[in-house]
């Protein structure tokens, strides 16, 4: 059998991970006693998971109180993910433990956000997503190419759904490329 080496890159690269995880969970927790002092509220800590793909950055989970986060955009921008991501996702939490079902970033969240965690309430991310981007299939219409997912391209071909153009209001063709 042969006997096989991680290279030193991928040992340090777990070990940056491990790191990350740690800072991120430690803000998580740091986060969660700040909103529980200002608030004077006794949440417990959720927990948290480094699974998410895709371009999503965080993700919260109300009813399981669990956070979950993409660790490919978490190596690629610490920092933020500290700063923005996890006050964004804890301040979902906290507004569904204290208002239930509201919009998710509604005057609630834009409250606890601004107020509890002093974090301008922005919706989404504005990271580069280049690295996790996915394939994507080139969709025509009659004032654009479009592209779609291949999630989405797969629906298509199934004929489970028709995608249309918002301009011109015209179906979205996919032309494959002849060889």
């Amino acid at each position: 059998m042969p006997i096989f080496t991680l290279p030193a890159v991928t040992i340090q690269s777990a070990k940056a991970m491990n790191e990350l995880h740690y800072r991120i969970t430690r803000r998580v927790s740091e986060c969660i006693s700040h909103a529980n002092l200002t608030l004077g509220t006794d949440f417990a800590v959720p927990a948290i998971r480094f699974d998410i793909r895709g371009k999503t950055a965080g993700m919260a989970l109300l009813q399981r109180w669990q956070l979950r986060f993409n660790p490919v955009l978490l190596a690629e921008n610490p920092d933020a993910f500290i700063e923005e991501v996890v006050p964004h996702e804890v301040s979902h939490l906290i507004v569904f433990a204290r208002f239930g079902r509201v919009r998710p970033h509604g005057k609630e969240w834009q409250a606890v956000m601004s107020q509890v965690f002093d974090v301008q309430p922005k919706t989404t991310h504005s990271f580069d997503i280049k690295s996790v981007e996915g394939k994507t299939f080139p969709y025509h219409c009659q004032c654009d190419v479009i592209p779609l997912s291949v999630r989405r391209h797969n629906k298509v071909q199934r004929q489970q759904v028709q995608y249309m153009c918002r301009r011109c209001k015209q179906p979205l063709v996919w032309k494959p490329a002849s060889s």
